[in-house]
């Protein structure tokens, strides 16, 4: 009778939450227009430009048309998705009006549905360019909006910074999902990034909403990561996901190999991670 009873007691995940299974999102009949969502967090090495190139990638798995945006000048997510940066257009080439159609920037990856508009080092130089512009917090919007209904998704990933370039991909979006790795130091910032968003929402864009919480980097062999992650779940409530990355060496094996993890190692845990946490955003009506 005990094992019995073992059997039956739910599974319960890293959230606290019982561990349910998400089913496949429907496919779609139609695409666009899409909802552009900015990866953000201030803090560096949270696993921001991770999460941004493999739920692209997995969400363009279940055949949602998916628009990655580097918005960093240090270019990661265009190496990770194996895109020359130095040698196309690029989104510093589309905010300073020098290539005016955005579709001339966008490159196709090697994961079927998922495009980018790559950055490089040039965009460092932006927000020197942009601070005496009228409305130069809303530029990038006026470029996303060009082929916003050529897509599902808008991924924008955010340089680790409060500043223009950050406020303008807040203004752009309808959402923002915070990677947070499960880490002390990165939860002492998550307070200043929210009142961030909360004063883009009040001034710049009515209709920005927190998509979400991700936790990143988690190591339930150890305590600190539990206290981290229990924090944030008692702080945050249903805006943290259910869906928790853990730590794993496939993940920069994966950058490296410039392929996303569900290419590169399909049966690791990350990649199943990222593929559950596409279906979650579904499942919540985060993304069609």
């Amino acid at each position: 009778m005990a094992n019995v009873q073992a059997q039956i007691q739910p599974k319960i995940g890293p959230t606290g939450r019982v561990d349910r299974v998400i089913p496949a999102p429907r496919k779609l009949e139609s695409h666009g227009p899409a909802r552009i969502i900015a990866m953000c967090n201030q803090k560096g090495g949270v696993g921001k430009t991770t999460s941004t190139i493999n739920l692209a990638a997995a969400l363009a798995r279940y055949g949602r048309r998916v628009l990655a945006v580097d918005f960093d000048p240090q270019g990661a997510l265009s190496a990770g998705l194996g895109v020359p940066a130095h040698e196309v257009p690029t989104i510093y080439d589309l905010m300073l009006g020098k290539v005016k159609d955005p579709r001339e920037a966008i490159q196709h990856t090697g994961t079927p549905g998922l495009d980018l508009i790559p950055a490089n080092i040039d965009l460092s130089a932006a927000e020197v360019h942009l601070v005496t512009e009228v409305a130069r917090e809303q530029i990038l919007g006026s470029v996303l909006r060009k082929v916003v209904d050529d897509y599902d998704v808008i991924l924008v990933d955010c340089q680790p910074s409060l500043g223009l370039l950050t406020v303008n991909a807040l203004t752009a979006s309808h959402g923002v999902l915070i990677p947070l790795a499960c880490e002390y130091f990165a939860l002492r910032g998550v307070a200043l990034l929210v009142e961030t968003i909360e004063k883009v929402k009040d001034r710049l864009n009515p209709a920005l909403a927190l998509d979400g919480i991700l936790a990143t980097m988690y190591d339930s062999r150890t305590l600190h990561a539990r206290e981290v992650l229990d924090r944030v779940v008692e702080t945050f409530g249903d805006s943290v996901f259910d869906t928790v990355i853990g730590r794993t060496v496939k993940l920069p094996d994966a950058q490296i190999a410039a392929k996303p993890v569900i290419d590169y190692a399909p049966a690791n845990p990350a990649s199943e991670s990222y593929l559950k946490l596409a279906r979650e955003l579904v499942e919540r009506g985060i993304v069609a």
